[in-house]
């Protein structure tokens, strides 16, 4: 799969892309992700890729100029462009399983008050937030996304039945866990786990599951009882 970044900031990935699972999957060729500078497409001496925004208002603009520049010499057309923004529609399990499906995910990151509405206009098919939060640059939410969807790519996990039993999968967080020693400054490890019965041990995970949800994320919790009243 590929995966294909536009940012002011490109030295904010260099380790990222290194590390863990993400960067094995680069460097086995599971994934190509490529970082473009959108400083390197201005025409500026000093590279600036930002104005006023007309109206008035407070920060800047990236301006449209060195934007089309570098989607004009980098894009296919085989490629889903995606803006991080926060006036997107957010992210969940259920768009990050759908984007994995992509060939080619390209990601635009904004910046100070945001990108030329024109940009927008002719370039992106989705825009995307990660939460009703405002952050310093969408590098972060751009990294987010990334690692997110490679998860399903095939081989990107050494186990791949952990994605079934992860956290938001049916709507349920995942179970509590323990390792090894079986008793810790007092604490015990509960006993179903230590029993070898796997049929209890997946019934005890699975109510774990439910209570750690309806105490914890309600919200999700709601949506699991409904779906299961569609199911009846």
């Amino acid at each position: 799969m590929i995966f294909r970044i536009y940012s002011l900031f490109p030295e904010f990935f260099e380790s990222p892309l290194k590390c863990g699972l993400l960067g094995k999957a680069i460097t086995g060729g599971l994934i190509d992700v490529s970082v473009v500078d959108i400083r390197s497409y201005s025409l500026n001496k000093h590279r600036r890729c930002d104005d006023y925004p007309y109206g008035g208002g407070s920060g800047m603009v990236i301006m449209p100029e060195p934007l089309f520049a570098a989607f004009e010499a980098n894009e296919t057309g085989d490629s889903k462009v995606i803006y991080m923004s926060p006036s997107g529609s957010l992210l969940n399990q259920g768009v990050v399983k759908r984007l994995s499906k992509e060939k080619e995910i390209s990601i635009l990151c904004g910046n100070y008050e945001g990108i030329d509405q024109r940009v927008i206009d002719s370039f992106v098919d989705e825009e995307i937030s990660i939460g009703d939060y405002v952050l310093s640059g969408g590098e972060f939410a751009a990294l987010i996304l990334l690692d997110s969807v490679a998860r399903y790519i095939p081989g990107f996990m050494s186990n791949e039945e952990s994605l079934i039993e992860e956290s938001f999968e049916s709507d349920l967080l995942e179970y509590p866990q323990w390792t090894r020693p079986a008793e810790f400054r007092g604490h015990k490890v509960p006993e179903v786990l230590l029993s070898g019965d796997h049929d209890k041990i997946k019934n005890w995970r699975h109510e774990k599951r439910i209570e750690k949800t309806r105490l914890k994320r309600p919200d999700l919790y709601k949506k699991y009882l409904e779906r299961l009243l569609l199911r009846e």
